[in-house]
């Protein structure tokens, strides 16, 4: 008997297979970029807020996509610094690039270039899950082709993301194709290392179509597509949301395949619990740790543990 998040998926995605009328050009992002008073994207990390710059990635039929960008304390443009970039969570249907200021202000002041992207939605842009994954794959290999000018080290890239937007953030790594016509492939979209906050990450179960109605799940599954030399990964998730079987799945496949992979959980928490304290910092604290231990970062986090926030490795 199915889940009713199961059914849940089933009608979600059943909605944005439906058949898509012309779409005005738009841009996903806010008009103005700034924290919001409550909601995701409301936590603050740091005491000194990080000004963004966007930079425009890509412009599509259905309007421009940008890159907002958060730059470390003293960075210049011939650093060689690794960089991370955020994609928001929503069901492929609906958020913003605002989700991931606490985050990408954290780890720009421990000295990442970071960077939350815009991408294709069904509720502004009429488009489809493979759209996401496209546009995913076009933020990263734009970091990646612009890492002179950016300050980034091109072989020392993070993906990450929440929910649909950890994803993205694996698909990025693992989902072969997807590839925006015109684009130089020669210049990989594949991370170096995944941080991933409560990822989908098998959808071959939950009816996913594109806008030719023509079914997609497993094709846009990261976790099927797992094999040996996968980028390391860190995953959390609480265990009171039905998504984490997905990280469980991943984590067994990683590891048979001989691949690093960490994942955390939070007891008795549910979908999205990142994105409200103590959960905010203690899920970027395991990060960078993480991090860290990988040689992106240098020194201990400069976060404190909230009490009663403790996560459990999973291993």
């Amino acid at each position: 008997m199915k889940s009713l998040f199961t059914r849940f998926c089933v009608i979600t995605l059943t909605v944005l297979a439906l058949p898509i009328a012309a779409a005005e050009k738009k841009s996903s992002a806010p008009a103005v970029f700034e924290r919001p008073e409550k909601g995701n994207g409301s936590v603050r990390l740091i005491a000194d807020p990080v000004k963004p710059e966007s930079r425009l990635f890509k412009t599509t039929p259905q309007g421009e996509l940008k890159l907002h960008f958060f730059f470390p304390p003293g960075w210049k443009a011939t650093d060689k610094r690794p960089a991370i970039v955020f994609f928001f969570g929503g069901g492929w249907r609906s958020g913003s690039a605002v989700q991931f200021i606490p985050q990408a202000e954290y780890f720009a002041s421990r000295g990442l270039v970071c960077a939350s992207a815009d991408y294709r939605i069904s509720s502004i842009h009429k488009t489809t899950p493979d759209v996401c994954v496209e546009d995913a794959k076009s933020a990263v290999r734009w970091v990646r082709a612009h890492a002179g000018e950016l300050g980034v080290n091109p072989d020392r890239l993070i993906s990450s993301g929440g929910s649909a937007g950890g994803h993205l953030a694996a698909a990025v790594a693992l989902v072969p194709g997807f590839d925006a016509a015109g684009e130089d492939l020669k210049i990989s979209a594949v991370p170096n290392a995944m941080v991933l906050f409560n990822p989908a990450l098998n959808l071959s179960a939950i009816p996913t179509k594109n806008a030719a109605g023509e079914e997609i799940g497993a094709k846009i599954s990261p976790t099927l597509f797992m094999s040996k030399g996968a980028p390391p990964a860190i995953l959390f998730f609480g265990t009171a949301d039905k998504l984490k079987e997905h990280g469980d799945e991943f984590l067994k496949k990683s590891r048979e395949s001989g691949n690093r992979c960490e994942q955390w959980t939070a007891a008795g928490q549910a979908h999205g619990f990142f994105n409200k304290q103590p959960w905010t910092s203690a899920t970027a604290i395991q990060a960078d740790k993480f991090l860290a231990s990988l040689g992106y970062l240098k020194g201990a986090p400069t976060l404190a543990l909230p009490a009663g926030a403790e996560l459990r490795d999973e291993k």
